[in-house]
């Protein structure tokens, strides 16, 4: 938010990045995330795009870290379509020694051996946290879930649980027979973010973005609040237009922001197939791979531009498979 825009609202602070936001789905969920994490699962946070789920794995961290009871261990790897089990287990490696200048091994059997003589010697369940991994290769979750095994098998002293954040394309695919082996053994949990709250999040947005003693109503009229409460479900949706809201009213002297400056801010096709399926995680390349057609027939089906025959073949393909529409 451009820096006049926040002084003319009072704003001591951007809208984004202002904390962690709770709901007692978020309390509930954290804890339940603890008790799993101590048992040494396999286990998988998914959410829609901008729910909350890299805030909310955050919050776990902290608190696993001030609890001294687990260590945990975090993978920084960007690309994570192109990540595999040797990358993950380095980051174990780094998190885990305590030693000066520490070389993690790089051949297998060696590097295997060595991890678990390290985890015996730390006597601590160890969490490792991965983010976005609804982008992992299949083998990479299987080698994932088989590492939790070995560390089981053997006998360290201590749980190795990994803790997979991604989009519901994530917990989909680990429903499909083809991921059984690996679906089977995983604990799921679902963040469902501040839906059915977000009247409560845009007044705590607004109120640590400025004076918590101001009124609601000096920033947005109640007819603005009830159109963002209708048409916004998520934390980053929400950021992202009431800052171009506050924008787009500070450049005509608006204040407080009017229900026809929400309008005119807010996307057109906010809601099509297209955007829903991308907050899923399922864009046209992946739904091309899964449906093992063209990307631009995924492409034509999004912008109604099949035959009501083909697109009721992919709509069924897509139902089928497990895909939301």
């Amino acid at each position: 938010m451009l820096s006049e825009v926040m002084e003319y609202y009072g704003f001591k602070q951007p809208l984004d990045h202002l904390g962690f936001f709770e709901t007692e789905h978020h309390a509930h969920l954290v804890r339940e995330l603890k008790i799993v994490i101590g048992q040494g699962r396999l286990v998988a946070l998914a959410g829609i795009v901008g729910c909350g789920k890299t805030t909310t794995l955050q919050r776990l961290m902290m608190n696993l870290v001030q609890s001294k009871e687990v260590i945990v261990s975090r993978s920084l790897t960007v690309d994570k379509d192109r990540v595999k089990l040797g990358t993950f287990m380095t980051a174990l490696f780094y998190d885990l020694s305590t030693e000066k200048d520490f070389k993690p091994p790089t051949q297998p059997e060696t590097r295997e051996r060595k991890l678990l003589e390290l985890m015996h010697k730390r006597r601590t369940p160890v969490a490792l946290i991965v983010d976005d991994a609804h982008d992992l290769h299949h083998r990479t979750l299987i080698g994932l879930k088989r590492l939790i095994e070995l560390v089981r098998l053997y006998g360290t002293g201590a749980p190795l649980s990994i803790v997979l954040g991604g989009h519901p394309k994530l917990k989909n695919d680990l429903r499909r027979p083809s991921l059984e082996e690996i679906g089977g053994r995983a604990t799921v949990f679902t963040l469902d973010g501040i839906r059915g709250h977000q009247r409560e999040y845009i007044e705590w947005v607004l109120h640590q973005a400025s004076d918590s003693e101001v009124k609601l109503t000096e920033f947005l009229t109640e007819e603005a609040l009830s159109l963002l409460v209708e048409r916004l479900t998520t934390p980053l949706q929400i950021e992202q237009y009431l800052t171009l809201a506050f924008e787009e009213a500070y450049s005509i002297g608006q204040k407080p922001v009017t229900h026809e400056v929400i309008e005119s801010v807010l996307a057109q096709g906010l809601d099509d197939l297209e955007p829903r399926l991308t907050r899923h995680g399922y864009n046209a390349k992946v739904l091309a791979e899964l449906l093992n057609v063209r990307a631009t027939e995924v492409r034509s089906f999004l912008h109604g531009q099949l035959s009501p025959g083909r697109t009721q073949d992919l709509r069924d393909k897509m139902l089928k498979v497990g895909i939301p529409l």
